[in-house]
C-alpha cells in the first residue's frame, strides 16, 4: 500500500517500481467477508460483535487457533452523555470529549492528557441520567469476557503498551500462544507474522472513513488491506471479516476484493477534481494563541496578505479554525494553499516568517506537504 503520491511518481517512472506479486510462502490472501452491521439484529442491545464473526472466533477457538481483532480507537467509551439534558463531558483544555479509562477509574483527554474522576452526576443538571457511548478496547475486552469465558485476551492499546518493553513483551507472550486473541488498536495492523493466526476481524470499518482530511479514504485502505495480512501467512488457511455500515464505500469494496490498482485509480480521480496531491502540491500556515480572537487576528492579516499575490490557479483555503480548534488552551486557526506551480509562493512564505508580529504566545508554523489536517 504505497501512498498514492509514490505510486504516481512510480507509474511516471519518477520512481523505479518493484512489484511483489504474491505473498510469502506462496500462501494466497485469506478471502475477505464484509458484514452489514446495519443488518444485524439488536435483541440484547448493541454489541460489538456479528453474528458471522463471533461465530468465526468461537470456530478458531475450538481448534487451537488463534485471531487477531481491529478496534481503532482505545479506552472504554467514545464519550460521557447526559440523556436528560443532552450535556457531553469535555476536556477544559482542548475541544473534544473526555474518554472512559476504567483501569485508571477516570475520564481522560487523549490529546493534552488532563484527567478527571468519574462523574455520578451531570456536571451541566445535576441529573443522574448519564450514559456513556461508543467503542473502546477496554469495553470489547469486557464483552469478549462475558461472552467466551474461555478465550484468553491480550489487549493492546497506548495504555497497556505504555511502559517500556511491555510492547515486546505482549507480542512475545501472543507468539507463544500464551492468548487465544490479540485485541488492539491500530499499532496491530501491520507487520505481525503469527503462523497460528487463521482469522482476523476489523470490528469498525467505518472509524476514520470520513474524518475532515482528503487522505482518510487512503489511510482506511491501507489499514485494511495491511491487517487483513495478518491472517493465514503459515500453512493454515486465514480468513478476514470487515465490519461496517457502509458496505457499498467503494473504500471498503476494494479493501475487500484487495484491489490496489482499482482503489488507485477511483482515489485519483477524486483527488484530481478536487485540485488535492498528487496533482496540486499543499502548504498549511497555521497560528496558535491562549486567546482565541489573537489568533483569529492574526490568521485573517496572513489571508489578506496572500491576496493578489500567488499564481492564478494557486487556491486558498481559509482561514478557519483547526478540525479541534483549541488543543492545550491553544487555539488554531489555518490557512491551506493548494498550488501546482507558482514562483511566487516560497519568497511570500519566507517574507511572511519575517513580517509576523510575534509575540511569547504567539505560534505560527509553516507546514509543506502537511500529512494530517486534523
Amino acid at each position: 500500500t504505497p501512498s498514492l503520491e509514490s505510486y504516481a511518481r512510480a507509474k511516471t517512472g519518477n520512481y523505479h517500481l518493484l512489484t511483489l506479486t504474491h505473498r510469502v510462502n506462496q500462501q494466497p490472501l485469506p478471502p475477505v467477508t464484509v458484514v452489514d452491521m446495519r443488518q444485524e439484529p439488536r435483541q440484547g442491545g448493541e454489541s460489538n460483535f456479528s453474528r458471522a464473526l463471533l461465530a468465526a472466533v468461537q470456530a478458531r477457538l475450538a481448534k487451537g487457533e488463534q485471531s487477531i481483532l481491529l478496534l481503532n480507537r482505545r479506552g472504554f467509551s467514545s464519550f460521557m452523555m447526559c440523556r436528560d439534558c443532552g450535556y457531553v463531558l469535555k476536556c477544559p483544555n482542548c475541544d473534544i470529549s473526555l474518554t472512559l479509562h476504567l483501569a485508571t477509574q477516570n475520564m481522560k483527554c487523549h490529546y493534552c492528557g488532563f484527567e478527571a474522576p468519574i462523574p455520578q452526576r451531570c456536571p451541566h443538571c445535576a441529573s443522574r441520567q448519564i450514559r456513556y457511548y461508543g467503542t473502546g478496547t477496554e469495553k470489547v475486552e469486557a464483552e469478549l469476557k462475558h461472552r467466551l469465558p474461555a478465550a484468553r485476551v491480550i489487549r493492546m492499546d497506548v495504555d497497556t503498551t505504555r511502559r517500556k518493553g511491555q510492547h515486546a513483551k505482549l507480542l512475545q507472550a501472543f507468539g507463544q500462544h500464551q492468548a487465544d486473541i490479540l485485541l488492539g488498536t491500530q499499532m496491530i495492523a501491520k507487520g505481525l507474522d503469527f503462523p497460528n493466526v487463521t482469522l482476523v476481524g476489523v470490528l469498525n470499518a467505518d472509524t476514520g472513513l470520513d474524518l475532515p482530511d482528503f487522505r482518510a479514504g487512503e489511510r482506511t485502505f491501507d489499514l485494511l488491506a495491511q491487517v487483513s495480512g495478518r491472517a493465514g501467512r503459515a500453512d493454515k488457511a486465514g480468513q478476514v471479516f470487515i465490519q461496517t455500515y457502509n458496505p457499498d464505500n467503494y473504500v471498503i469494496q476494494l479493501a475487500q476484493a484487495g484491489n490496489y490498482e482499482a482503489f488507485f485509480g477511483a482515489e485519483m480521480q477524486l483527488r484530481k477534481q478536487a485540485q488535492y496531491p498528487p496533482y496540486f502540491y499543499t502548504v498549511r500556515l497555521m497560528v496558535a494563541h491562549p486567546e482565541e480572537k489573537a489568533a483569529a487576528k492574526v490568521i485573517h492579516q496572513l489571508a489578506r496578505r496572500l491576496q493578489g499575490h500567488l499564481a492564478p490557479e494557486t487556491v486558498v483555503l481559509g482561514p478557519t479554525p483547526r478540525a479541534i480548534a483549541r488543543i492545550k488552551n491553544q487555539y488554531y486557526y489555518q490557512i491551506v494553499i493548494k498550488y501546482r506551480h507558482d514562483p511566487a509562493l516560497h519568497q511570500l512564505l519566507t517574507e511572511l516568517q519575517h513580517e509576523i508580529q510575534r509575540d511569547r504566545q504567539l505560534h505560527f508554523a509553516i507546514d509543506p506537504d502537511p500529512q494530517y489536517f486534523m
